[in-house]
């Protein structure tokens, strides 16, 4: 599966070589599919350096000359919708698992057509003389926001071989030289710690007070429980709330850190629009209700899906220590509503307020300011939601009102054993 040519970084390295290697697979489609783990046979070729040295850094390719088996009936699968993930394991002289990963790149494919793959690619550090073998191991499809997961079910043979010889690699960056007086002293070790780490206690971010009139709150991991067409969907995403003072009021803005899906199609402009509930708590009670701008462009098929800042006014309705902690998050596209409750709440925010003629008011409703709302839509659903290694919160497996199986048209079966259930 892995193809193209082995480049050695920084020092010269003998021709690339290539092998293939088949193997049996099992691929499991994503549960909301419905469908039956497939048995089929994938094809791979490897390619790097054929020699490099110790310290050298070398990068391998992957390349899928045979997919387990074609496209189902489902569905046609848009060009540059379908991103494949893999580990290749190093072994011999140095093991080492290594991450590969293609761009989302591929051809329109129909129903019933081949499954088209990206080449993947990945780096390895050699560290030790010797024989480096290069095996391919499980790998993912990734589509409409959703993983279909293959695993070998055979023993799989080297696909390529590192000869690597003794040598001084090159110093790492950042290396202290005791010889040399202008070489930077020594680290610890520790990281820097982020603004996020160093915003606040459990109790929230900055606190407001005084003259202070900007106030930044804590990036706080907020689980989500979503509805969506296909049921429910979990998601964790990173979320902050700040504030501005404005007289007795304050100006919001909530801001979700993670990054999300890339579109599975083409959307229109001002066609998705974001709000939420900010729920408050200490002294006061209520909550705050915060949207953002529909999005301003079109967004094209395999391009970044955000949420956009969203804003409101804040007016306190009791005096003492108010928290701020994000809340029930609905975003709307086409005529659909997708609802997504916390399943547990943390304080993002906590401020020192006066109570304001027509605040909140000790919780019996919505605060007021650039509107109110309870809890949002509960029926109906946009988005497919689940978490991806960066904790970003995802939205949109639906769109331009296309119902997408999601899953079914991830990975290929087998001929003659090609599903034949249908989308609902």
């Amino acid at each position: 599966m892995l193809g193209g040519a082995g480049v050695l970084l920084g020092v010269a390295a003998a021709p690339a070589q290539a092998a293939e290697v088949s193997y049996a697979t099992d691929c499991v489609p994503p549960p909301a599919a419905g469908l039956p783990t497939v048995k089929g046979t994938t094809k791979v070729e490897v390619t790097a350096p054929a020699t490099a040295k110790v310290g050298d850094e070398v990068e391998v390719v992957w390349k899928f000359t045979q997919a387990a088996s074609k496209n189902p009936d489902l569905i046609d699968l848009p060009a540059n919708s379908v991103q494949p993930s893999g580990t290749l394991k190093a072994a011999g002289a140095q093991a080492a698992s290594i991450a590969m990963q293609g761009p989302r790149e591929n051809p329109a494919i129909p129903k019933g057509g081949a499954m088209v793959l990206s080449d993947m690619k990945g780096k390895l550090k050699l560290t030790t003389a010797g024989e480096v073998t290069l095996t391919p191991d499980a790998y993912a499809i990734n589509a409409f926001s959703t993983d279909t997961k293959c695993t070998p079910t055979e023993t799989v043979k080297p696909a390529a071989t590192i000869k690597v010889t003794t040598g001084e690699g090159p110093t790492p960056p950042g290396t202290p030289d005791p010889t040399d007086p202008t070489s930077p002293p020594p680290t610890s070790g520790e990281p820097t710690p982020t603004e996020s780490e160093t915003g606040g206690s459990d109790t929230g971010g900055t606190t407001g007070g005084g003259s202070e009139t900007d106030f930044t709150g804590k990036e706080v991991k907020i689980p989500y429980a979503c509805k969506t067409p296909i049921g429910d969907k979990n998601a964790t995403s990173p979320v902050q709330i700040n504030a501005k003072k404005d007289g007795g009021s304050y100006d919001l803005t909530v801001k979700f850190k993670g990054s999300v899906m890339d579109s599975p199609a083409d959307i229109p402009a001002d066609s998705v629009k974001p709000s939420m509930e900010v729920a408050l708590g200490g002294a006061d009670k209520g909550t705050v209700h915060v949207e953002g701008p529909t999005n301003p462009e079109a967004i094209k098929s395999g391009d970044p899906m955000v949420i956009s800042d969203m804003t409101g006014t804040y007016k306190p309705g009791a005096d003492g220590k108010s928290t701020l902690s994000p809340g029930v998050l609905t975003v709307k596209a086409l005529g659909t509503t997708t609802t997504c409750t916390p399943e547990k709440s943390e304080v993002s925010l906590t401020l020192d307020t006066s109570a304001q003629p027509g605040g909140a008011a000790g919780g019996s409703g919505s605060a007021g300011g650039a509107g109110t709302s309870g809890s949002g839509d509960s029926g109906g659903g946009l988005a497919d939601t689940g978490a991806d290694d960066s904790g970003g919160l995802r939205a949109l497996g639906f769109v331009a009102g296309t119902a997408i199986l999601l899953g079914g048209a991830v990975f290929t079966f087998m001929p003659g054993r090609r599903a034949s259930r249908r989308a609902r």
